[in-house]
């Protein structure tokens, strides 16, 4: 049952999930509270207010005293060409703003009794055929390494009657944002064979059911702790571009090979490893807890997006 009307801060939540996130709590008679960088370009959802992610300021950590809730999804876009400053970016934005937020809560008089982080599912690194459920051995070297120093930080952060949750989120399936679109203009433009060899596995969820898991992690008193946020059916990536071109109508492509890649990655600005890697992991923790996924398979999951 949902509880009446709560307060819900979104930090870093000017993004994809953030800006669906505070729509949805908004139609559902919630407020959404963004904590972003550019509160005057933010035309999204909710009420938007100020914040840099790394220092304390009175006008967010206000807006925390009271609220019953704290979702973090604050860092760096990861898909970004891998100079040693970009990887210090990517890990400082996640860092910082658990830390900054877990200071905050220790000045305010009510902190919000919840606590939501968000994470990766790169933390199990390049996994092969190898199935990860949450117990899944956590890899070593970037972007793992991130993951591991990201949660560990919200371990520090948390305090005494928090009940919190990190959420390790998949491939998020949207149609107007993310990644999915950019994959559906190359496969309309006859560009969308498999990556590499395709062997690759992709864990994914739809974006109706990654914003259920959000409302679930809010309203549920018994969801707590670490969950695997992807449908229960990966696939590897040639059957991702292949059932892609087929819901969308498109033939057979010719395959994009690791070299090409690689070299093509760094002037559009990308890493060629999110697309070159991959990892098969299921979502024990929310399957025995009862999660009730509306999209569990690839297809059907694609065509209610087209």
């Amino acid at each position: 049952m949902k509880p009446d009307k709560r307060k819900i801060v979104l930090a870093g939540g000017s993004g994809f999930l953030g800006r669906e996130l505070a729509e949805v709590l908004e139609e559902r008679g919630d407020e959404a509270v963004v904590l972003t960088r550019n509160p005057d370009l933010y035309k999204g959802p909710g009420r938007a207010v100020e914040w840099n992610g790394k220092t304390l300021d009175e006008a967010w950590v206000e807006e925390l005293n009271g609220a019953d809730a704290i979702v973090n999804l604050a860092g760096k876009n990861v898909n970004c060409r891998q100079t040693e400053s970009n990887r210090a970016e990517v890990l400082n934005s996640r860092v910082d703003s658990v830390a900054i937020i877990g200071e905050a809560i220790r000045q305010i008089s009510k902190p919000p009794p919840i606590w939501i982080q968000t994470s990766s599912l790169a933390i199990y690194g390049d996994a092969g055929d190898r199935v990860c459920d949450e117990s899944a051995h956590v890899a070593s070297g970037y972007p793992a390494n991130v993951c591991v120093d990201w949660e560990s930080e919200l371990g520090r952060a948390i305090i005494p009657g928090n009940r919190w949750a990190v959420l390790r989120i998949s491939f998020v399936l949207g149609k107007e944002d993310g990644a999915l679109p950019v994959l559906a203009r190359l496969v309309k433009f006859g560009l969308g064979g498999s990556i590499g060899n395709g062997k690759q596995w992709i864990s994914w969820i739809h974006l109706d059911d990654m914003m259920a898991v959000f409302l679930d992690a809010l309203d549920n008193p018994e969801f707590e702790g670490i969950y695997n946020v992807t449908a229960p059916n990966p696939v590897t990536n040639s059957d991702f571009m292949k059932t892609l071109r087929k819901v969308l109508g498109r033939p057979w492509s010719p395959p994009a090979p690791s070299f090409a890649v690689r070299l093509g990655a760094p002037v559009l600005g990308s890493d060629p490893e999110i697309a070159l890697t991959g990892r098969r992991c299921i979502p024990a923790r929310l399957e025995s807890a009862g999660f009730n996924f509306q999209h569990p398979e690839l297809k059907p999951a694609l065509q209610t997006i087209y």
